[in-house]
């Protein structure tokens, strides 16, 4: 494929690089302006497999002057909201993280839209994903709990770890159950009341992007020399990782993308019958077998789903215990209505030889196999990729891990630890700020739809092959793809986290709002003012001057009968929310 590249370097870099670790040849287009509903950034994509033209705009779903880059789209979205949960007031990402989303979603069309063609469907010509769409992606669990009828089981108040050592360290902790969260508590000597409060808010953390626990726990952290921290972990079963600076980790310098795809060896059989695909499901007819657990996994196959697979879900006996998580409607959560609608589902004891046998069955029938599980627990189950492909030399077996095997020490592999050991505590706050891991679920988000964007890529490789492929992608690499730009960014010669201040919303009489980075120096000069007037009434005198800004949105409940984003969302037959589709296809 040759692929034909223009647009702002925001959107167009980490999608010409995911190209071209793919094999496609990059060449620059002439810059046109973007026609109406576009956008600035084009892929024009021609070769064997056919044409396709792939867009991405800021502004999809929300209007133009609302979203014209990456802290404005953050804003209206309520990226800004979610991230600022544990501090009580919206806070932008100083990453790039909506463009990097939009940009993985950009590729995963473009490449859909290919493989339909590949499998005899109908020719989508062009694919359109905005970085608004891809925003509104990343906070759809937020989104859905917040408009479900039922409240939340935890309050969604400011706090949160990191926790600090007596030395200054400062680290993260991660216990997936309540008997190793208080063994290390206890071994520190905190208080019993406070490690059975805390352990709540803890454990939903990953839903509500905040954790409000007792001042006590903290206390107690700062009471322990790390070295006392460290053992107190070891013992009990719980992990700590302190908050490590970013830099390029074992393996980096020769990976040209977050995913591998290999071919494995043994030639399918083509179907015998193949279903017509549509322009907007190109992946119409292919099924999906998903064992996957919490967000990176199931978020994955969500999208596949959303591009027209049909996606069954491998669960335990009595069912996925998140099914029932608060806040629900008609007694189904909200937040797994998000990651997992429309999918169908069996219940297999996978532990088990007759569970086994029925899942390699059903797997010997599917175009792909994705999982999440823990390291060697698909070998120890006798459920890898090559025992698989014996029974169905065609299978997309696609791993989201945590750690892709890169790191031989790791922690645990779960975001807010992944997010500790590569920096991203760091880089997600400037420079004027003590570094954290977000609270929002950055990686298992972007983890997600790196994972999706491998398996297209996987079956098209296999359409084109005539063989299965093994596919894996991992937190580390949603990691990596955050922290390269700060990294070239230091090579450079420059900073390596951005300066004080960057991309701090600002207070009006009734609420905040966000500075376009190009903005930002002339609308933080007015401040002062900007406390006077209300958000509508600085937004108007901010673009009559020709300033970029816009509002932030801090009411996640309200979103939805936003004007400017009015009939954006849907409801599912439950009445969950759910937020638009990634793509259009035309």
């Amino acid at each position: 494929m040759t692929v034909r590249v223009a647009g702002p370097p925001a959107l167009t870099t980490p999608a010409a690089a995911h190209l071209r670790a793919l094999g496609a040849t990059l060449t620059p287009r002439a810059a046109q302006p973007p026609g109406p509903h576009t956008g600035p950034a084009v892929f024009e994509a021609t070769g064997a497999a056919g044409a396709v033209t792939a867009h991405t705009a800021w502004a999809d779903v929300l209007p133009a002057a609302d979203a014209v880059d990456e802290p404005t789209v953050q804003a209206a979205t309520g990226v800004m909201q979610v991230h600022g949960r544990r501090d009580g007031r919206p806070r932008a990402l100083a990453v790039d993280y909506a463009a990097t989303c939009a940009s993985v979603l950009t590729v995963q069309g473009l490449l859909a839209g290919l493989l339909g063609r590949a499998r005899g469907g109908a020719d989508p010509g062009q694919v359109t994903t905005g970085v608004d769409r891809a925003a509104l992606l990343t906070v759809g669990q937020y989104l859905a709990a917040a408009n479900a009828p039922e409240a939340e089981a935890v309050p969604l108040s400011p706090g949160g770890p990191p926790f600090t050592a007596r030395c200054g360290t400062r680290f993260e902790l991660e216990a997936l159950d309540p008997v190793p969260w208080a063994r290390f508590w206890r071994d520190l000597g905190a208080p019993e009341e406070a490690i059975r409060t805390g352990w709540q808010p803890f454990q939903f953390r990953y839903a509500t992007a905040c954790a409000p626990i007792p001042e006590a726990l903290h206390r107690t952290a700062r009471s322990a020399p790390w070295e006392r921290v460290r053992q107190a972990a070891a013992a009990s079963g719980a992990e700590v990782c302190p908050l490590h600076e970013p830099a390029a980790l074992p393996g980096a310098a020769a990976r040209t993308a977050p995913w591998s795809l290999t071919p494995l060896t043994t030639e399918r059989t083509p179907p015998a019958t193949v279903t017509a695909t549509s322009a907007a499901r190109p992946l119409a007819g292919l099924t999906v077998l998903e064992a996957g657990r919490r967000i990176q996994a199931p978020l994955a196959a969500h999208l596949l789903r959303l591009l027209g697979a049909d996606v069954v879900r491998i669960e335990p006996p009595g069912g996925d215990p998140l099914r029932g998580m608060p806040p629900c409607c008609e007694d189904v959560s909200a937040r797994w209505l998000a990651l997992n609608r429309g999918k169908d589902a069996v219940r297999i004891d996978i532990k088990s030889a007759v569970g086994q046998a029925e899942l390699r069955e059903l797997a010997s029938g599917a175009d792909v196999f994705l999982h999440n599980w823990a390291p060697g627990k698909a070998e120890q189950l006798g459920l890898d990729a090559e025992r698989l492909a014996a029974v169905n030399p065609g299978l997309v077996y696609a791993y989201t891990s945590g750690w892709a095997g890169r790191l031989p020490d790791a922690p645990m592999g779960t975001d807010f630890m992944v997010q500790a050991r590569t920096g991203i505590g760091a880089l997600a706050r400037p420079a004027d700020e003590p570094p954290a891991p977000s609270l929002m679920t950055l990686l298992d988000v972007l983890g997600g739809l790196l994972g999706a964007e491998a398996v297209v890529a996987g079956l098209l490789l296999r359409e084109r092959g005539g063989r299965g492929v093994r596919v894996e992608s991992s937190l580390l690499g949603a990691a990596e793809a955050l922290t390269a730009p700060a990294l070239h960014r230091a090579a450079a010669g420059g900073q390596l986290r951005r300066p004080a201040g960057f991309r701090r919303p600002l207070p009006t009489a009734d609420g905040w709002i966000a500075p376009a980075d190009d903005s930002a120096t002339a609308v933080c000069a007015r401040a002062a003012r900007l406390t006077e007037l209300s958000s509508a009434q600085a937004l108007d005198g901010l673009r009559a001057d020709g300033l970029a800004a816009t509002e932030v949105a801090t009411d996640l409940a309200a979103l939805p009968q936003d004007r400017c984003l009015s009939g954006a969302f849907t409801r599912d037959p439950h009445g969950a929310l759910a937020v638009p589709t990634p793509w259009r296809f035309a």
